[in-house]
């Protein structure tokens, strides 16, 4: 056995003069300046104690030690790379089952790529995805149906952990009909007096958002609504105003209806969230997707962000 403990930095570079016979083409190759590539087979040979090049001023020719042993290299490091891409392929092989559930929209136009993206790298994971109604704004977290989430906060919801994606401004929806349409702007204060849908959800952080709770000094008039379809009916019809996404400009346009910002109110954060300390390699996987997904499509967040402003 040898006790001869070579780098495979040194047998690519070895391989690089073997190939190019000259070292300052091997030294652009393997990105080296020629005195240090120099240098490198110059260690390489004391190391195994014979020459591997003959060099003149004119030519760089292999001894015959030295095509025997970059025969030998050649072979040795492409099993070393095959073994490198073998390992690195098992570790994306990532198999079983992920219970995905969304609010209605999920996220948005990052739903598309964040899917293809995660279906792409880990195809033989079985992805089930569940819309949510709207008296369920964790999308099954909160009764552990599911175990990740495109969900909307704030939210009461516990023993959560959340990444935010983008912030989805918030509108009005008003019919046509209504004083208000007439305006291109609203405040909070300008809609507290008058009858607002509202989902049935108990989760009291939620209702509190969306009812403006933080701009009124007494209990407001709400509508229980339990479905975007059904609130957008609602408001055409004149029996409430609407606080919304501003996604629903897009995602769910209504005859009868005008979107109006709300210049004094924060935006939704759409989020993504799963249990705490429940991250198995599936949500693990998945979650690195997303945030991989969010941060290369800039412009669609972007995009998402602007939507429904002043």
């Amino acid at each position: 056995m040898t006790d001869i403990d070579l780098q495979t930095r040194k047998l690519r570079y070895f391989v690089a003069v073997a190939e190019e016979l000259h070292f300052s083409r091997a030294a652009a190759r393997v990105f080296l300046t020629q005195q240090a590539l120099s240098r490198q087979i110059k260690e390489l040979e004391d190391e195994l104690g014979v020459r591997l090049f003959e060099r003149t001023t004119r030519k760089v020719a292999l001894t015959p030690a030295g095509e025997a042993f970059a025969e030998a290299v050649r072979e040795v490091l492409g099993r070393l790379d095959d073994a490198v891409a073998a390992a690195r392929r098992t570790s994306r092989v990532l198999t079983g089952r992920l219970r995905l559930g969304f609010i209605p929209g999920a996220a948005l136009e990052l739903t598309g790529p964040i899917m293809a993206a995660y279906r792409e790298a880990f195809p033989d994971v079985e992805v089930e995805m569940r819309e949510f109604p709207a008296n369920d704004p964790s999308a099954g977290l909160a009764s552990g149906v599911t175990d990740v989430a495109f969900i909307r906060l704030p939210q009461g919801t516990q023993r959560i952990e959340t990444e935010e994606l983008f912030v989805d401004p918030v509108v009005a929806m008003v019919a046509e009909s209504h004083p208000l349409a007439a305006r291109t702007s609203v405040s909070a204060r300008d809609l507290i007096d008058h009858p607002l849908t509202l989902s049935d959800t108990t989760d009291e952080v939620y209702r509190a958002f969306w009812g403006l709770y933080a701009a009124r000094d007494q209990p407001g008039r709400f509508v229980a609504v339990s479905s975007v379809t059904e609130e957008t009916s609602l408001v055409a019809a004149g029996a409430a105003i609407g606080v919304t996404g501003a996604a629903v400009i897009a995602y769910a346009p209504s005859p009868g209806i005008r979107f109006l910002p709300i210049e004094d109110w924060p935006g939704s954060t759409v989020a993504l969230g799963w249990h705490v300390g429940e991250r198995s390699p599936v949500v693990a996987r998945f979650v690195d997707t997303v945030l991989a997904v969010r941060d290369r499509e800039r412009g669609i967040v972007e995009r998402i962000e602007q939507r429904g402003r002043l």
